[in-house]
């Protein structure tokens, strides 16, 4: 795995558990590209709107664009990539300490 990928698979990880901390399991791009620069990850509006589409391919997330502003939301089997419960390819798998 090159360290692209790990970078990505961290990532869509951190994009997964911040929408799982979010009482409404959802989360607008300027929120999420925020707390992902918190956690250490200073990346585009483009390559955050990247990861949400793939996120949603993999049905992870579902996403809407609201007024030009992309909202994503979390799907059950997203909550459980986020909390190790499964694992996909692509995805970082969290450690026990993390979940």
């Amino acid at each position: 795995m090159s360290f692209a990928d790990l970078i990505a698979a961290d990532i869509r990880l951190a994009v997964l558990q911040i929408l799982a901390q979010d009482p409404g399991y959802d989360a607008n791009e300027m929120v999420l590209r925020q707390a992902l620069a918190a956690l250490g990850h200073q990346i585009s509006r483009d390559r955050l709107r990247s990861e949400l589409a793939w996120l949603d391919e993999q049905r992870l997330i579902s996403t809407v664009d609201v007024g030009g502003v992309a909202v994503a939301r979390l799907t059950g089997r997203g909550d459980d990539a986020a909390g190790g419960r499964s694992v996909v390819p692509g995805v970082r798998r969290p450690g026990p300490e993390e979940c």
